[in-house]
């Protein structure tokens, strides 16, 4: 087998991908995160997976490197990290009563031979009617200034919830494992 190869500094994808038991390292790549004139949030979250990881594949050449990347879509507008109280409390008032999809871009690149496989798993929270004094009380309690959307999935965002539907919600949290798992079965990596 390859060594893997994660494509990140998330600490959220590293805890995600250490469920599947299989040994990794980490390595950040530094690319343009910008969109393109004209690029669909899919277009977007794909091509910055595909990116991160052909980022890494001289440094790592005999890998099997995972890129991820991920966007928030509320009413067909792409909602970035917030990096403040004050962006992550517009976001979350904008969210109130809505539907937000999470469109997470995934990529396994066998930097061996140059395969790469790249998909896009989407996911859709149904937000809660958030008046602001509960917005207020969640940013405070839990800081979720470095994720899209503003709130932390894995923890009292959920309370944040009305419901949610998708194939994978560990594509919600920033890497579709059940996805993953198919790529890596095409690589040859029998799981568990």
């Amino acid at each position: 087998m390859l060594p893997l190869l994660l494509a990140s500094s998330s600490p959220y994808r590293r805890e995600l991908l250490d469920r599947l038991r299989l040994p990794f390292v980490c390595a950040s790549p530094d690319i343009d995160e910008s969109q393109r004139v004209d690029e669909s949030a899919v277009e977007l979250v794909q091509r910055l997976a595909r990116d991160k990881a052909h980022a890494l594949a001289a440094r790592f050449p005999s890998h099997l490197i995972i890129g991820s990347d991920q966007v928030a879509v509320l009413d067909e507008q792409i909602l970035g990290k917030p990096h403040s109280f004050e962006r992550a409390r517009q976001q979350l008032t904008a969210s109130s009563g809505k539907s937000v999809s999470f469109l997470t871009g995934l990529a396994l690149l066998n930097s061996n031979t140059g395969h790469c496989q790249v998909d896009c798993v989407s996911f859709t929270v149904h937000m809660r009617v958030l008046d602001q004094a509960r917005i207020e009380r969640y940013l405070h309690a839990e800081q979720p200034y470095d994720c899209a959307g503003s709130f932390k999935a894995e923890g009292l965002g959920v309370s944040l919830f009305r419901a949610t539907e998708g194939p994978d919600a560990t594509s919600l949290i920033g890497l579709p494992l059940i996805r993953l798992v198919d790529m890596l079965l095409n690589e040859g990596i029998e799981l568990p």
